[in-house]
């Protein structure tokens, strides 16, 4: 059986291909041994930029070629360096020998043991991963993300006017706005997203145990320290852990994820909500030609992208709570689990894109029923008590909560004309008395907060 969408065991690369295609030159197979040529190469040039006799007869103009062998890599340049990983078994340094063949037909076979020089794998894996990651995101996801906050704040515009019956605990509660209620959501992504540029892209760069053992025992005068520091913050653009092990402590990568997951909560927070809202009637569905909602039951919309964004969040947080659990913890210097897990990194961001375009989907499909919310707010004229008792307490009024109380909790419906009732049992003045009659579900609904 031969590979394709219909053959891949996860639907990532299957069912949802073609809306995850744009992450895959930062979290496939490919695109990590591509980042782990861009390292080795701009090491190599670093290394070259240094005071190093031994690389002193290397002409500065050949960097740009030197570029070229990651600007332009290919599948097949993939392919090869595969080909030698089933011989050393060892991915890195298949990457290693591919730079070195590289370089022979530059004309600089004199310099190839220069060539991943003092390194262990993981000041490659460490650096190139989050490198994809840092990218992935400021390039797809966190674009993504913006685009669902940006759709959402229109919404809380358009809406801002739109007198909705409120419920907590599944109850009729104190009358919001509905604009009001999708800025909240608006609100609290954008508050994550914020916090989301503080986090580093960390990577670590330090030969076997972190130290620069091997650097400093064959050029004891140069500060690898400063070296390490300059190469990861001007070539890579990441920030340098100092201390660590043989790997990354995976600090902030767990901090980014949890930062991730927190995003995907209030989204699944916001689809569980429009679900419940499409249930009550407060938004249709745009009915799109040829569709099919039930294969039994030729009426149904069914809210499928909402649905379809809470399963895949809910699988993307589930592999976050994971990775961010997992990654900081390595036996002593370092044990190998971090590596078999961290290829697994792009699932969940793969997961979260697709709910982010399912959200999109299903945000596009919403038609306001403002009948039904006009219609709920009138069925329930108990919920302007509060407003009442408030305006009686202010007035020095008896037990206002107590006489409202017994009023409104019966099980039986309260109406317009029974609140009028009441209002005009009240021993108040005449004035506080049509002050209290003005006051509806409609329109006692705080104030605007944005």
């Amino acid at each position: 059986m031969t590979f394709s969408p219909l053959t891949a065991i996860s639907p990532v690369d299957g069912r949802y291909h073609a809306q995850v295609q744009e992450l895959a030159p930062f979290f496939s197979e490919f695109g990590l041994i591509r980042y782990r040529v861009l390292v080795e190469i701009e090491y190599f040039i670093s290394l070259c930029e240094l005071p190093l006799p031994q690389l002193q007869g290397i002409d500065a103009t050949l960097f740009p070629a030197l570029r070229k062998i990651y600007t332009d890599f290919t599948e097949e340049d993939a392919i090869t360096i595969k080909t030698t990983e089933k011989v050393t078994n060892h991915d890195v340094k298949a990457v290693e020998y591919f730079i070195k063949e590289k370089l022979e037909s530059l004309s600089l076979g004199n310099y190839v043991e220069f060539v991943h020089f003092g390194l262990t794998s993981q000041d490659i894996n460490n650096t190139a991963i989050p490198m994809s990651l840092k990218q992935a995101m400021n390039q797809v996801l966190v674009p993504a993300y913006s685009k669902i906050v940006e759709t959402l704040k229109e919404l809380a515009i358009s809406w801002k006017e739109i007198p909705m019956l409120a419920h907590t605990h599944g109850q009729p509660a104190s009358p919001t706005k509905l604009g009001k209620e999708i800025y909240v959501f608006v609100n609290r992504l954008e508050q994550q997203l914020s916090l989301l540029q503080h986090v580093p892209y960390a990577g670590k760069f330090g030969g076997a145990t972190g130290n620069f053992n091997a650097h400093h025992v064959a050029f004891p005068n140069i500060d690898w320290i400063q070296f390490g520091n300059t190469f990861l913050a001007d070539k890579l653009k990441l920030t340098r852990s100092q201390v660590t092990t043989q790997i990354e402590h995976y600090d902030h990568l767990a901090a980014l994820l949890d930062n991730i997951k927190r995003l995907n909560i209030i989204l699944i927070d916001f689809a569980r909500d429009i679900w419940q809202y499409i249930s009550i009637g407060y938004f249709k569905q745009k009915i799109k030609a040829g569709e099919i909602g039930s294969s039994a039951m030729p009426h149904k919309v069914n809210p499928i992208d909402f649905e379809n964004a809470e399963g895949n969040l809910g699988m993307a947080n589930g592999i976050f709570s994971f990775l961010s659990e997992k990654l900081p913890i390595s036996r002593l210097q370092r044990d190998l689990t971090d590596s078999t897990v961290l290829r697994n990194l792009g699932v969940p961001f793969a997961h979260s894109l697709i709910a982010l375009k399912s959200l999109q989907k299903g945000i596009g499909k919403l038609e306001l029923n403002e009948q039904t919310l006009h219609n709920d707010l009138e069925e329930n004229w108990a919920v302007v008590a509060e407003a009442i008792q408030t305006i009686l307490r202010r007035e020095g009024y008896p037990a206002p909560y107590e006489a409202l109380k017994e009023l409104t909790r019966k099980n039986e419906k309260i109406t317009k004309e029974a609140i009028a009732q009441f209002i005009q049992g009240l021993n108040v003045s005449e004035e506080i008395k049509e002050e209290l009659n003005q006051i509806s579900p409609q329109s006692f609904t705080g104030v605007l907060l944005y």
